[in-house]
């Protein structure tokens, strides 16, 4: 866990704090999901020649990126309950994102704000 990341007492610690979640999202979202994660996380995917997916394998591919995700919020807050919320959340925001009910850039705002959801709850002291 980043010692500069753990409890933001004042607007700048929840701005690192910030800045170090938009970073682990940044490589969780790139290159740690790479194109296999990219492409099987969604159901609608449908790989061309090569051996016949498991059915059901979008599933897990997502639920390992968003697991990937969560992995980064635990480790740069310190905090379980807020992996296991941005486990939840991204799950449910990707999973919006490949049923088409949000674009790419909705999605990366919207998995933005759950990072800056994280800061305030810190900053406002609802968790310690």
């Amino acid at each position: 866990m980043l010692d500069l990341a753990q409890s933001p007492a004042t607007l700048g610690g929840g701005l690192n704090l910030f800045f170090a979640l938009l970073v682990g999202h940044a490589l969780a979202d790139y290159p740690l999901q790479g194109e296999y994660l990219a492409l099987h996380k969604s159901r609608h995917f449908r790989a061309t020649g090569g051996q016949p997916q498991p059915a059901g394998l979008w599933i897990h591919c997502l639920l390992a990126h968003c697991l990937i995700h969560a992995g980064f919020v635990w480790l740069i807050t310190g905090r379980v309950v807020f992996a296991a919320a941005e486990l939840v959340l991204h799950f449910a925001l990707d999973a919006a994102k490949c049923e088409r009910k949000i674009n790419f850039h909705t999605d990366q705002a919207l998995h933005a704000v759950c990072k800056l959801g994280y800061v305030a709850v810190l900053l406002v002291g609802w968790v310690k």
